[in-house]
């Protein structure tokens, strides 16, 4: 299997993120990258390559205009603002406010933009941003060439990021993406597994109302787990993607057995929906030991898991998310991988 990455990765690194009332360095930090990387050539899997440029024509089909425009531009109008630190957003549209109303001031764009102040932008977040997006196409490009699957080792990641909105430490929606490229290229169904601790809010998002696309998520209940204002059951799409979404919020100490559960349930509807190419959004952040997460899995069991999608013998895409304990990312990733290729 091949795995797609740039070293671009490295020009998004904030100082500072706010968590439990105090700024802390970011839990989405670069040496995630370089542990996932050491695992991957310890393993043997050292087949490791730089993307191509990246194609922003599916980008724009999914993703609103002024929102790209504001990722590309938001540090230079932030500087030429006055101001010293990072990109945070202060504020953002509440109840009772106007949410279609952008402010011309990059303050107020900032907060309207963005949909969780955790995730600051830097200098250097728009090419990161465009380097993880181009790890996924190339990865793409390389299963529609006939590959059985590839690895996008993104970062930043990308399931949080919605049609007009970053947040969640993601800012481009790379999972969402590489579906759209699947159907461009002639795919009649694609199917997006998410299978990351926080569920993927920007997914379902963008395809929401789309029958072409199925997306399911397991995740942490929203009741107790960012992103919590969305990832419900009851959540099942709407108009002509009514039933093509599907949400598996599951409640602080999930072990693997109910886990793999919900995991084999989605890929049943997966397999009966007749999917023709599959994104995973490859989070390992259900580890155990995962600092901002309460799912109880062990390393052993994301090879497990990663033996169970191989089941559906679909192409796949894997396209790097989330995964916090550091020093096992590494581990719980390429278990994934390894217990796909296994199988």
């Amino acid at each position: 299997m091949r795995t797609f990455f740039s070293e671009d990765h490295r020009l998004h690194f904030p100082q500072a993120e706010l968590t439990g009332g105090q700024f802390v360095t970011p839990y989405e930090r670069p040496s995630r990258v370089e542990y996932v990387l050491n695992r991957l050539k310890e393993q043997g899997l050292a087949d490791i390559v730089a993307p191509d440029a990246p194609d922003m024509a599916p980008v724009k089909k999914l993703l609103d205009p002024g929102f790209l425009r504001f990722l590309e531009t938001a540090w230079d109008e932030w500087k030429a603002a006055g101001m010293k630190g990072e990109v945070i957003a202060a504020g953002m549209p509440a109840r009772g406010m106007h949410p279609d109303r952008c402010p011309e001031y990059i303050d107020g764009k900032v907060g309207y933009y963005c949909h969780a102040s955790e995730t600051a932008i830097t200098g250097g977040t728009w090419r990161a941003a465009l380097s993880s997006l181009a790890s996924a196409q190339s990865a793409q490009a390389q299963v529609a060439a006939g590959a059985q699957a590839a690895f996008a080792l993104c970062r930043p990641p990308g399931h949080h990021a919605t049609a007009d909105q970053y947040g969640g430490y993601c800012f481009i929606n790379n999972a969402a993406v590489v579906a759209q490229m699947f159907r461009d290229d002639g795919a009649g169904k694609v199917a997006v597994l998410d299978i990351d601790f926080h569920h993927g809010n920007g997914t379902q998002n963008i395809f929401y109302d789309r029958a072409d696309v199925l997306f399911a998520s397991l995740h942490g209940d929203p009741r107790h787990a960012y992103p919590y204002y969305l990832g419900y059951a009851d959540e099942r799409g709407t108009g002509a993607g009514e039933g093509a979404n599907l949400n598996y919020p599951m409640l602080p100490g999930t072990p693997y057995g109910p886990w793999a559960e919900a995991l084999d349930d989605a890929i049943a509807k997966i397999r009966a929906a007749g999917v023709e190419a599959l994104v995973v959004s490859l989070g390992v952040d259900a580890f155990k030991d995962d600092p901002i997460s309460f799912f109880k899995l062990e390393s052993a069991d994301f090879a497990d898991a990663g033996r169970r999608i191989a089941g559906l013998g679909l192409p796949t895409v894997f396209c790097m998310e989330g995964g916090y304990a550091i020093e096992a990312v590494g581990i719980n990733t390429v278990n994934v991988l390894e217990g796909f290729l296994g199988a």
